[in-house]
């Protein structure tokens, strides 16, 4: 056996070794976003089941910053065995083509474990606005360029990216308002400070209950299961909108393949748990499970779709 071959057995060998012997100790799964978040509360849904498949703790740390970043970069420099896991969203995928200078490489230095679930975001408009459809409220719009408001989570966050590529779609023009989170947003709309908000369904589903927001579409490419009645974007007059929250497993780049399919099979499995389904879909998102090919397809396919929303927007984040 020539020492490349020999090197190439011995290396295989040793992942073998150590994927049967998998886990040998608890996980970390990290949230690169703060406790309370939309990540942190379906990681936390997530952990007992995923736990008790792996018979060892999945503990959810919160390392949040930087857009992400600072969470995301721990778990791109760890050591490639299984033990440190990043809850990665759509975030990430905008991130790359908006922040300058990222430490990491999205494409090159993770190994996706599985999508597990997509999160229903709604356009929602204050009932003082003269519109009850998404048709309405472009023709507002277009009659009153540059006038109307919408609020988002922050700069550069999903929310703030799906009012740009409405924006774009529709050829119509409104204000950004940026803020300090969904919830924030939410009860600013509320107030009447903002007319229209592209925010995550836990923020603003309890004011469209009680009618203090009026509810237009959903920004998914599906309606969902959170509010079935409500039609898409794409439905309700702007044809070809898509602009979809989801969160995926991703594991540190040359993580044993053996280590990853076992990630696949626990985390896919608490997912399929009925009653973890259903508290999932009262929290605001849905099961959408995609293999780690599937997912590794997602994420290459959402920075591409995201670089040319940020493009045609002019965004920029220093």
């Amino acid at each position: 056996m020539t020492r490349p071959l020999l090197s190439v057995f011995l290396l295989s060998a040793a992942s073998v070794v150590q994927a049967q012997s998998y886990p040998a100790k608890p996980v970390r799964l990290i949230v690169p976003f703060p406790a309370g978040g939309p990540s942190d509360i379906t990681a936390r849904i997530l952990a007992p089941k995923v736990s008790a498949a792996l018979g060892q703790n999945l503990i959810v740390e919160n390392r949040a910053g930087a857009s992400s970043i600072i969470g995301s970069d721990i778990v791109a420099k760890s050591a490639p065995d299984g033990y440190t896991l990043l809850m990665s969203t759509v975030t990430n995928t905008i991130n790359v083509s908006l922040i300058p200078k990222i430490p990491y490489d999205m494409a090159r230095d993770f190994e996706a474990v599985a999508q597990l679930f997509i999160t229903t975001s709604i356009f929602t408009a204050h009932p003082s606005l003269p519109v009850k459809s998404v048709k309405e409220l472009i023709a507002l719009a277009k009659a009153r360029p540059g006038q109307l408001t919408y609020a988002s989570a922050s700069n550069g966050s999903p929310s703030h990216l799906a009012g740009e590529l409405f924006k774009t779609l529709s050829g119509i023009q409104m204000l950004h308002v940026p803020y300090k989170g969904g919830g924030p947003a939410a009860i600013d709309q509320v107030a009447g400070q903002v007319q229209l908000a592209f925010l995550s369904a836990p923020a603003v589903v309890p004011f469209i209950k009680d009618g203090r927001l009026r509810a237009l579409a959903v920004t998914n490419a599906k309606r969902s299961l959170v509010l079935p009645q409500l039609p898409t974007i794409s439905e309700a007059g702007l044809p070809g909108y898509e602009s979809e929250g989801w969160s995926s497993i991703l594991a540190p780049a040359r993580t044993p393949v053996a280590v990853v399919q076992r990630l696949y099979q626990d985390f896919s499995g608490a997912v399929k748990d009925a009653d973890v389904r259903a508290r999932l879909i009262a929290a605001g998102t849905e099961p959408a499970l995609l293999s780690p090919d599937e997912a590794a397809a997602k994420v290459r396919n959402e920075i591409t779709r995201w670089a040319r929303v940020v493009k045609a927007s002019g965004m920029r984040i220093d």
